[in-house]
Parts: C-alpha cells; sequence; structure tokens
C-alpha cells in the first residue's frame, strides 16, 4: 500500500470515528442507514445508537447480501427515489459517503426530513470541496480529486492514488458540498444543523490533521453533520453549532 493510500484509509477511519462520536445514543431505537453498503461501519453505529432495530437501505444486491450477513436487517432500494417508510417513524438516520454520488439532492433530504420522527435527529458525512488538497489542486490545474469528469477513469491530478479505472459509475461523485452549502441546503429541508465538523487535513497523517482540522476546520477533509427537525426556511443564515475536531 503506498503511502498516500495509507494516509486516505486512516483519515477515513478517523472519519468513521468522529461520526461514532457525533450519535447520540437511543437505547431501542429504530436506525436507517440510507447506502449501507456491505454493513460493516452500519453495525458499528447500530452499536453505537444502541438500536434495537437496524435497516440498512442498499441498492447493490452484492453488498446487500454481505450486510444480512452481518445481521442489518436490508432494504433492496434506490436511495435516489421515495424511501420505504412511513412519516415520522425513524429515530435515527445515518448516511456515510452518499449524498456526494446522488444527482437529486433535494429529494434524498426531503426523504430523511420526512420519514425522521421529531424527536429523532439524523447525520451525514460526506466530502468536503473546500479541503486544502482541492484548493491546491485547482489552483495547479489538475482536477480536484473529489471531482470526476468520467463514468469511467479518474483523470486529471497525477497525485490521486486513484487515479485510473473508476470501477464503477456508482463511485462516481456527483454533487460535491462546502460545510456552510450543506448545512444550508438542510436547513432549507427542515433539517435544523445542530452540530457541525470537519475531519482530516490532506495530506497530513492522522495526528498532525486533528491539529490542523481543529486551527483551519474550513479546509479539512470530511464534513460530519447532526441535524434535528425543524421548520423548512428559504434562508439561513445561523448555522454555526460546532465542535471541535
Amino acid at each position: 500500500m503506498s503511502a498516500l493510500a495509507r494516509i486516505y484509509d486512516d483519515t477515513h477511519e478517523a472519519n468513521n470515528r468522529a461520526i461514532l462520536a457525533a450519535l447520540i445514543p437511543r437505547p431501542g431505537a429504530t436506525l436507517v442507514d440510507l447506502g449501507c453498503g456491505d454493513g460493516a461501519f452500519t453495525a458499528r453505529v447500530g452499536q453505537r445508537v444502541g438500536a434495537g432495530r437496524t435497516i440498512g437501505v442498499e441498492l447493490d444486491p452484492v453488498d446487500g447480501g454481505k450486510a444480512r450477513d452481518r445481521g442489518i436487517e436490508v432494504i433492496e432500494a434506490d436511495v435516489t427515489q421515495t424511501l420505504p417508510f412511513e412519516d415520522s417513524s425513524v429515530d435515527v438516520v445515518h448516511s456515510n459517503q452518499v449524498i456526494e454520488h446522488l444527482a437529486d439532492t433535494d429529494r434524498f433530504l426531503r426523504e430523511i426530513r420526512r420519514i425522521v420522527r421529531p424527536d429523532g435527529y439524523a447525520v451525514i458525512s460526506t466530502n468536503n470541496l473546500s479541503s486544502w488538497h482541492n484548493v491546491v489542486s485547482l489552483a495547479l490545474g489538475w482536477q480536484p480529486p473529489v471531482s470526476h469528469v468520467s463514468d469511467e477513469v479518474v483523470v486529471g491530478n497525477p497525485f490521486d492514488f486513484m487515479e485510473g479505472d473508476l470501477g464503477s459509475p456508482v463511485h462516481m461523485h456527483l454533487r460535491l458540498f462546502t460545510e456552510r452549502a450543506l448545512a444550508e441546503l438542510a436547513a432549507y429541508h427542515g433539517l435544523r444543523p445542530d452540530l457541525l465538523r470537519t475531519v482530516g487535513y490532506y495530506p497530513l497523517p492522522v495526528r498532525p490533521a486533528r491539529l490542523a482540522a481543529r486551527l483551519d476546520r474550513r479546509h479539512a477533509a470530511y464534513l460530519v453533520q447532526r441535524y434535528v427537525p425543524g421548520e423548512r426556511e428559504e434562508r439561513q443564515r445561523s448555522l454555526r453549532t460546532r465542535e471541535p475536531a
């Protein structure tokens, strides 16, 4: 494994830990993970929440099968469509590294707001468009690593360790967010930001990245946001309830 790939994996795990820290325990809760993949992280989320029922929504039947093998209740469905849950029926909604792959982010957030209970909450994590590795790439005339121009191949940045075969169009990033954009869009759809956090700082290893993200949170690698149900807002100016990385 290359040094860059190792830093990526370590930073990804640091983001996972930040998500777990953002989750508020709700013993016996109904938890829904939108885009659960193989269920490995879903199981950790369920354990942290203390969920009585853990449901994963996953379109890929292979990953869905792996999640079932881990004890996750899996619904094979497309998260870009109407979610298969009643209004106000879910205590905790989680989605990690999914929203950036969706074209219709408005529908996705509206559906989360629809299904979450009035006393429930949602946690979403995604890449940070304004992270320094993206900003510097643009300054050098390179494609930002989080921004894909092809359904087939990753090109345009010689230091992107993923450069080459994209593997599958499902991995392509379609919508990219800054912290402010994600928080304001969530608020627009009635999800009031309750916690805003950033994690990781490429190309730094995890420990120095933790300090860098505290000193310069705007340019960290990942966004972690927690929301509680609120009224739909046409504009949201005061979104800054933050927790240090």
